[in-house]
């Protein structure tokens, strides 16, 4: 199994930078002119700080080898963090619609927009757009999951600052002598806020299945690959748990049909290896029966 958590490293270091630099002029941008809307997309953008504050901590914490205190590994950690991110999001969440609600009823803060600060808006997003392709580019090539699930994320808080920038555009366009221009900065802190909702509920849908152990890959499946290599009679009593892509564990019990103990101890070596060609990284643990056992059942009821 490469380790690959050097690299992985350095790039979430240069993004966590670059994130912290694009929240903070969102930030600043948006107390300035008085816009809901950039500063619901400031929160939003934590989250992609957040993202590589966990990746650091996954990468450091969530090592692919076990020791004696986790035989299982580490790469639990990870998916612990996610679910803090995931209650920071939905806190967000709410803390942006009720901003928006309070201003329909109480009335609308006046949004002042000039050149020069959209003009720090492009930039933003023209950082925004480097980290995206530069974490997906390094991703794909040293096959990080971290880095490809945020440069993912990132690319979804492109589209909200383009979308919020779009509405500032038009606000600093029509000026005053647009009637209710104002609302435009309103209206859109809703769809951010769902955006905001949305990429919570994501962590948690990728994260939850990991902490509770749901099977991670289809008995008949597995069954399938077993029952190819020769000397396999059936295999049943198949579970799985894990996430596939980083880490999965495969139990199963294995009718083999050997003379003796080497060859049996060698047919298993030989579904473990497509196992672990076909579902990598994976731990297989096989315990071999011998050929006159039957089963009724592939997988545990």
């Amino acid at each position: 199994m490469k380790d690959n958590r050097a690299e992985v490293r350095k790039v979430l270091i240069i993004t966590l930078l670059l994130n912290v630099l694009v929240m903070g002029l969102k930030a600043a941008v948006g107390f300035i002119t008085g816009s809901l809307s950039l500063q619901a997309d400031a929160l939003h953008s934590v989250t992609d700080s957040a993202n590589n504050v966990l990746g650091l901590a996954a990468n450091r914490f969530s090592s692919p080898y076990p020791d004696r205190d986790h035989p299982y590994g580490h790469q639990k950690f990870e998916a612990v963090g996610a679910l803090g991110i995931a209650a920071f999001l939905g806190v967000t969440c709410f803390e942006i619609i009720r901003g928006a609600v309070e201003q329909i009823f109480v009335g609308v803060t006046p949004v002042r927009i000039s050149a020069p600060e959209l003009f720090l808006l492009l930039i933003v997003l023209g950082v925004n757009i480097f980290v995206a392709f530069y974490e997906r580019q390094v991703g794909r090539r040293v096959g990080s999951a971290i880095l490809i699930a945020d440069a993912s994320h990132t690319m979804s808080d492109i589209w909200v600052t383009m979308t919020v920038l779009a509405g500032l555009i038009g606000i600093w366009l029509g000026g005053s002598n647009v009637p209710y221009i104002e609302w435009i900065d309103v209206i859109l802190a809703f769809p951010v806020a769902l955006l905001v909702f949305r990429s919570g509920w994501e962590v948690l849908r990728a994260n939850l299945p990991w902490l509770v152990d749901e099977m991670a890959i289809a008995p008949e499946a597995i069954h399938q690959i077993a029952i190819e290599v020769p000397g396999v009679v059936n295999c049943h009593d198949i579970a799985s748990r894990g996430l596939l892509g980083r880490q999965v564990f495969i139990e199963m019990h294995l009718i083999v049909d050997a003379p003796d103990v080497e060859t049996a101890h060698i047919i298993a070596e030989k579904v473990e290896a497509k196992l672990m060609e076909r579902f990598s990284p994976v731990r297989v643990l096989i315990q071999v029966e011998p050929p006159h056992h039957q089963s009724d059942h592939m997988t545990f009821e």
